[in-house]
C-alpha cells in the first residue's frame, strides 16, 4: 500500500507498533516483531514499554509475548458504537442475511483499504476471508470497488494511489486503468461484483450506501462461493441488496460518519 509521506512523530510511530502487534492475530514476541518492524532495538522495546504501561497492549511474562489489551478493546467498542454504520446497519443486515441465506457484509472505506465493521452470516455452510475488524483491498473486492465508484475524483484519485494491485487470483485487477474502466461501469449500473478477484470461490454483489447527498458512508455485499451460485445469478439479489442500502442510508441520515468523498 503506497500511502503519502508523513510524519506524525513518536506518537505515529508507537501506532505503528500498535497496528503491527494486532495485525498479526495473535500474540507476537518482541524477537518476531524486530523482525518484521523498522525500529531499531531500543526504540522498539520502548515503544513496547509504552503501549503496555498504558494498557493498549498487555504482556505474557509466561510466554514473552504481546498481544492487544483491554484499553485497546474498550476503545475498539467505543469507535464501533460511535463511527461505524454498524450499529444502526445490524438490523438490516440480519434481514438481508435471513432472506437470503448467504453473508452480508458491511464495510468503509480506511486510507483506501476497507474496512469490514460487521458480517451477518444466512448459512454456515460456507465462510469468507472477510471479517468484523478485518480489513482488505479495494481494488479487488465487491464492496470496495462499490465505495471507489461513487467517491468524488479526488478522492478516489488518491484512494488508487493507494492500492498495491497485487494478484491474488487470475481474476484480479492489476493496475489502475483495468480498475477505473471498471469503476466507471458501477457507477453506471449501481452495482458492483467480485469475480473471485479476492478469493478463488468466492464471488458477491455489492451496493454503496449513498446519502441524500449521494456522498457514499459505506457498502454492503452479499457474497457466497461459486459452489453455491454462478456469477450472473446474484443478480436475483439486486432487489433486495438496493432496498438495504436505501434503509441503511435512511437509517444513518441522522448520524455523523466518517465520509469517503
Amino acid at each position: 500500500m503506497n500511502k503519502p509521506v508523513v510524519n506524525d512523530g513518536t506518537v505515529g510511530k508507537a501506532l505503528e507498533v500498535l497496528d503491527l502487534v494486532a495485525s498479526l492475530g495473535r500474540p507476537v514476541r518482541f524477537t518476531e516483531l524486530l523482525s518484521l518492524a523498522k525500529f531499531p532495538k531500543a526504540s522498539l522495546y520502548r515503544f513496547l514499554q509504552t503501549l503496555t504501561n498504558q494498557g493498549m497492549l498487555s504482556y505474557d511474562p509466561k510466554t514473552q509475548s504481546y498481544a492487544p489489551g483491554l484499553r485497546l478493546v474498550r476503545l475498539a467498542h467505543s469507535a464501533w458504537r460511535q463511527s461505524s454504520l454498524a450499529p444502526v446497519a445490524r438490523p438490516y443486515l440480519d434481514a438481508l442475511a435471513e432472506k437470503t441465506g448467504e453473508a452480508v457484509h458491511l464495510a468503509q472505506l480506511d486510507h483506501g483499504h476497507v474496512l469490514f465493521v460487521d458480517k451477518r452470516k444466512g448459512t454456515d455452510n460456507f465462510d469468507t476471508l472477510a471479517q468484523a475488524g478485518k480489513v482488505a483491498p479495494s481494488y479487488c473486492t465487491g464492496v470496495g470497488k462499490a465505495i471507489l465508484a461513487f467517491m468524488s475524483e479526488p478522492a478516489r484519485n488518491l484512494a488508487l494511489q493507494q492500492q498495491a494491485f497485487l494478484k491474488y487470483t487470475p481474476a484480479t485487477h492489476d493496475n489502475t486503468d483495468a480498475l477505473a474502466k471498471e469503476l466507471n461501469e458501477v457507477r453506471a449500473d449501481g452495482v458492483a461484483y467480485d469475480r473471485e478477484e479476492h478469493e478463488v470461490g468466492i464471488i458477491s454483489i455489492a451496493a454503496p450506501i449513498l446519502t441524500d447527498g449521494e456522498t457514499v458512508i459505506g457498502a454492503l455485499s452479499i457474497a457466497t462461493s461459486t459452489s453455491r451460485h454462478t456469477l450472473d445469478a446474484l443478480d436475483v439479489f439486486r432487489p433486495a441488496l438496493l432496498e438495504t442500502a436505501t434503509q441503511i442510508a435512511n437509517a444513518a441520515s441522522t448520524w455523523q460518519f466518517p465520509t469517503q468523498n
